[in-house]
Order: structure tokens, then sequence, then C-alpha cells
């Protein structure tokens, strides 16, 4: 099946360059047929997703900083004007400082908790409240999160704790949004190297760890990401809503 997604407006948000999440889960929704709305912040993530996506054609790409309100209303002010609906949204944001993530956990400064939370979890809930109006047909709306949210991962620190208020918010807005027939579900990917990741101390010592004891052996790719992106994003998933849907090769399973 080549056409999961035939029509289907997406807007993907969190593409930064060729290792991102986004930007895996933004081939293979184009690969289904999908029109794809990217948005980026700064000149430098605008030349990234242009190199990018240079094989995809005449793509919409608009400017969008989540912690400003008028970056986020003319977003979907131009969103609105130009498809009239919205099928589906990938949310692909997060942030935390980096000293927050090289320091210890109880040593996470109070701008680094309100920063890390505004984007990673705030922006979240915004973009949902926003979506909702222009998903007149129903839709899926989709975040990524990370199996540190409910097991101590030592280094990733107030993102464990953000993931963990991400992972909230799905299951409320997937409840106040499902008598619109919009489903919000959320990826729990397992480390996979993307920029991000590299903020995490030891990265590649978990790396090795889910390669040897998760029940396939392997860690993740993009391309295992983006198939579930795809299900998550189109009609075969149409009963499922409020999940965090581990994608890590079976690693979450283990208790060693």
């Amino acid at each position: 099946m080549s056409d999961l997604l035939k029509n289907k407006n997406i807007l993907i948000m969190g593409v930064r360059n060729k290792w991102s999440i986004a930007w895996g889960i933004a081939q293979a929704a184009k690969a289904q047929g999908a029109n794809l709305i990217f948005t980026y912040l700064g000149d430098r993530e605008k030349e990234s997703l242009l190199k990018l996506t240079s094989d995809m054609g005449e793509i919409d790409a608009y400017p969008c900083d989540v912690g400003s309100e008028e970056d986020m209303d003319s977003l979907f002010s131009a969103i609105k004007s130009k498809y009239g609906v919205l099928h589906g949204l990938v949310h692909a944001i997060a942030f935390a400082k980096s000293e927050d993530l090289q320091d210890t956990f109880v040593n996470t400064s109070k701008d680094g908790f309100r920063l890390a939370m505004d984007i990673s979890v705030y922006s979240f809930i915004d973009v949902a409240k926003r979506a909702q109006e222009l998903m007149t047909e129903g839709g899926s709306i989709l975040t990524l999160t990370y199996r540190g949210s409910v097991k101590v991962s030592p280094g990733y620190n107030i993102m464990g704790v953000a993931k963990a208020a991400l992972e909230a918010s799905v299951r409320y807005a997937s409840y106040e949004l499902g008598n619109k027939n919009i489903r919000v579900n959320a990826i729990s990917a397992g480390p996979i190297k993307t920029m991000s990741a590299k903020g995490v101390k030891n990265f590649s010592d978990i790396l090795d760890v889910v390669e040897k004891k998760a029940p396939l052996k392997r860690n993740v790719t993009l391309e295992d990401l983006g198939k579930t992106a795809v299900y998550l994003l189109g009609d075969l998933s149409s009963g499922l809503t409020g999940e965090i849907i581990y994608i890590d090769a079976g690693y979450n399973i283990m208790g060693v």
C-alpha cells in the first residue's frame, strides 16, 4: 500500500536535520501520499529543511517559534487560509538547557525547569488547541516521548520530568478531543542518534545496552518510527487514542 495518507494535510513540527525523528516521519508520510506542511526555527533550520526536501517538489514551510504567540497565530492562520482543513499534526519539539542535562537532576535551575516545560509540554497543548479548530473532518495528533518519563535514565534529568508531563497531556487531550473524532497519541522511541540525544551524558552506553538486551537485539531506526507514525496518522488506527506506543525493539518489556 502506498496511499495510506493520500490527500491528508499533515503539519510536521520539529525537523532540524536528517537525523531528526520528525524527518523520518516526514519521509514515510510523503511516501504514503500526504500533503506535508513544515515549520522551522530560524534561518539555519530553514536552509537545512529546504535541502532535505529538495526532491519532494514544492513544499510549504513556515517560520515558527512555539514560544511566540505571534508565530503560532501566523502559522495556523496561514494553514487555514491555504488548506482549510488539517488532518494530522506531528509535534516533535523539545528543549532543555544543556547545563541542566549535564548537571545533576536536583540542581535543575528554576529557569531551566520553566523553559523545558514550556517548550516541551505547553507547546504541545498549544498546538493541539489550535489544530482542533482546523480538524473539521477529524484528525490525528502525534507527539514524541521517551522511556525516561517512567524510568530513571541518568542524564536525561529534567527532560524525563517534561516527558512525563507530556504523556499526561496526551491522555487529557485525547479525552477532550475525542468527541471531535480527533485522536491523540505518542510514540515512545527507543534511543536513536539525534542532535538532541548528544546532549545526554553517556548516550552511547544507552545504545549499547538496548542493542544487547532488547528482544530484537538492535536499536530502532528512523524508518521504524516513520512506519508507526504513518499508522497513527492514518485511518488504520481509527480506534486508537490516548496511547503511548513503544517503538524500542521491545526494550521496555525487559526487567533487567
